[in-house]
């Protein structure tokens, strides 16, 4: 006879697992822990698997755990998939997101893939600027929601995490060795004045080596090992990575991702400010893990 798999368990099963406990996985989900509890245990029952490691103070799957955590994940895309191109059919129309070059990977492609799946007859417009840039077109409505890196928040702004700003350079380069140090930053890049004041402070002798207003220009030469660059930690872009610590380049600073989103109360804005929030949450979260098991990483 054949069984079939109860989705709502398989939903927090995968919850437990992503979040690392029945407290975070309920609250993702908008239920008690209660139910997330019972339902989980209705699903080992069915299985007759233990599925969670519970000994530990982070839940984490156990080997059969981890086989089915890739099988839910299929089927709950699918699933969502499915129900979202038969029911939200009453929500088209296009939503304009603004985020700057820097901060697009890693986060901003499953966002999109999720508000995709969730609302297929709307159109999501992504706009690419520097932060200066991008709070100019909020303030004239010509964005529905950016993202910006900034110190501190502006009028509306609501912060999702504080990350540190890395030194980058190219992979196994020497840059960061020359003095005066060879530095790229483009004209309109938010970090640029204030790292640079940070080197003037450590006295640190310094040489721009690119002109131009494109990000993509400063890529290439600190690709090329002619410069370095100073960029949000966790989002280095292609063939650059952190300059080792004995370089012994002063601290850049850090920066805050901070969420400013136009006053409109429909459920698709509502549903792409959540996404946001839950996926820099969890970012945030995986940081603060990261950094408590290794007290010494700058990232």
């Amino acid at each position: 006879m054949a069984r079939n798999f109860d989705l709502t368990a398989l939903r927090s099963f995968v919850a437990v697992a992503d979040s690392g406990g029945v407290t975070k996985a309920a609250g993702h989900l908008n239920l008690t822990q209660s139910a997330v509890s019972m339902q989980l245990k209705r699903l080992e029952e069915a299985l007759n698997v233990k599925l969670l490691d519970r000994a530990n103070r982070a839940v984490t799957p156990t080997a059969e755990g981890e086989q089915l955590l890739s099988y839910a994940r299929r089927m709950l895309s699918l699933n969502d998939e499915v129900w979202g191109r038969l029911t939200a059919r009453e929500f088209e129309g296009e939503i304009k997101l603004g985020v700057p070059h820097d901060i697009i990977y890693p986060y901003i492609p499953p966002i999109l893939r999720s508000f995709a799946q969730e609302f297929p007859r709307m159109q999501i417009k992504l706009i690419s600027a520097p932060t200066t840039e991008l709070r100019d077109m909020f303030g004239r409505g010509a964005c529905d929601m950016i993202l910006t890196t900034e110190d501190q928040p502006g009028p509306g702004g609501e912060v999702l995490v504080q990350l540190p700003l890395v030194w980058l350079g190219a992979e196994g380069g020497q840059a960061w060795k020359q003095r005066p140090l060879p530095v790229a930053f483009c004209t309109r890049c938010i970090f640029r004045k204030g790292v640079l004041r940070i080197l003037d402070e450590a006295q640190f002798e310094w040489e721009m080596v690119v002109d131009s207003d494109l990000d993509n220009a400063v890529e290439a030469v600190v690709s090329a090992d002619l410069a370095v660059h100073a960029a949000v930690a966790g989002f280095s872009p292609h063939q650059a990575a952190p300059i080792p610590d004995q370089s012994a380049l002063p601290d850049p600073g850090h920066t805050q991702i901070i969420l400013y989103a136009q006053p409109n109360k429909d459920v698709v804005h509502d549903g792409l400010s959540k996404m946001i929030r839950q996926t820099y949450a969890a970012a945030a979260e995986q940081g603060s893990q990261a950094r408590r098991k290794s007290p010494a990483l700058t990232a």
